[in-house]
């Protein structure tokens, strides 16, 4: 997709247009938003079945929360793909499309999908059915990045507890059992990882720690770069006082208890959720892909519902309406909403005063507020014709 790009949504009724014929009416809405803000394509919106007056406003209500629930989806499936493909921008864009085109071209080349969405069902049904699915694909992705997180995180842990030093990495390979007292009614080996620079004031002071720690018991089980790994037998009885003091010196008592054929077990454990840990990552990039697309394209057909919809608002019947889609950027999207305010706010009627730049007068603002808050209009400032603006990142 074009970064940056902002989309607008325009309906306006073909009256616009001297003809009433809706390909002129869409010449008209190209040479109003004019070429230097934007590229304007048609966007094809079938005809719904259409209920009463106070179904359509409250259908109204229902779309604007709904596009704003399909919104949030596309972005969270968005950042789940850049978080497992580690940021990497052109891979994150490369699995973000819809229907298998870049965004901008299905955007383009729009066509309601009338085997998913029968037109001939009602807008309630269509809402039902278009709320169901966004919040089953947001489910779907949630549960699979979790189980993929989740199975990655325990990978860290176990490679780490491989490769980390000797006061967080697995002891398996290391003690050798024979030198542990195992099984004593009133003895306990501890485990002790001591800095090297404090090796020399353990030794001078271990033995008073706590009552009972056997005299020149310490010894040492293994070293690396950071720390040297000691053993020190204390009585059972002040075992717990022993470790706490150790940690009040900053010297990490380490767990450790000998298991048959442990080194195999941690060994099979980590081959297990490295492969767990591949096999998950193509199946949440595969979701991924998936259920951006698909919310995706919910969005879109939840949008051209409520272009429909505040149509019929708006404009009342017989429909006779043109739809446009405007390609721009932030920057020129003012400048064409400029342009489309300017050539058509007479549209709202004697609603709204309007200065000399299209803009609601400062006396009509807080009745376009009103209409905001317990409206149809969304987050989105009134406009006298329908008018919806949308990025797709």
């Amino acid at each position: 997709m074009s970064k940056g790009s902002k989309y607008l949504l325009v309906s306006l009724p073909t009256s616009i247009s001297p003809s009433s014929h809706p390909d002129e009416a869409l010449t008209a809405l190209r040479s109003t938003i004019s070429t230097d803000n934007g590229t304007t394509y048609p966007f094809a919106i079938p005809t719904f079945k259409i209920g009463t007056l106070d179904a359509l406003v409250q259908q109204a209500d229902d779309l604007a929360k709904l596009e704003s629930a399909c919104e949030s989806v596309v972005h969270k499936v968005g950042e789940s793909l850049k978080s497992i493909l580690d940021g990497d921008e052109e891979k994150v864009q490369q699995n973000k499309t819809i229907n298998d085109k870049p965004v901008d071209q299905y955007l383009r080349t729009f066509q309601w999908n009338k085997v998913k969405y029968r037109a001939d069902k009602t807008i309630a049904d269509l809402i039902d059915s278009l709320q169901k699915e966004i919040q089953g694909i947001d489910n779907d992705v949630k549960a699979k990045f979790s189980q993929y997180n989740q199975t990655k995180t325990n990978l860290i842990a176990s490679q780490r507890r491989q490769t980390g030093n000797l006061a967080t990495k697995s002891l398996t390979t290391i003690v050798d059992p024979k030198s542990l007292i195992q099984d004593s009614e009133y003895l306990d080996t501890h485990l002790i990882a001591v800095p090297k620079t404090v090796v020399k004031e353990f030794y001078k002071s271990y033995e008073s720690l706590s009552p009972m720690v056997v005299p020149r018991s310490a010894a040492q089980v293994a070293a690396d770069d950071e720390f040297v790994l000691l053993s020190v037998v204390v009585f059972k009885k002040h075992s717990a006082e022993f470790v706490h003091k150790c940690r009040e010196k900053r010297w990490t008592p380490r767990e450790y208890k000998y298991k048959e054929g442990g080194k195999e077990e941690e060994a099979k454990e980590v081959g297990k959720l490295e492969k767990d840990e591949r096999k998950l990552w193509g199946e949440a990039i595969r979701l991924g892909r998936t259920g951006y697309s698909e919310s995706a394209m919910i969005w879109i057909h939840v949008l051209a519902l409520r272009v429909f919809v505040e149509t019929v608002l708006r404009y009342g019947l017989p429909l006779d309406f043109v739809c446009g889609l405007v390609q721009t950027n932030s920057k020129l999207a003012k400048k064409a909403k400029s342009n489309l305010d300017a050539n058509y706010s007479y549209l709202g009627g004697n609603a709204f005063g309007r200065d000399s730049k299209g803009r609601i007068k400062k006396d009509d603002q807080a009745t376009s507020n009103d209409m905001q808050a317990t409206g149809h209009l969304g987050d989105q400032e009134y406009s006298a014709y329908v008018y919806y603006e949308f990025e797709i990142v």
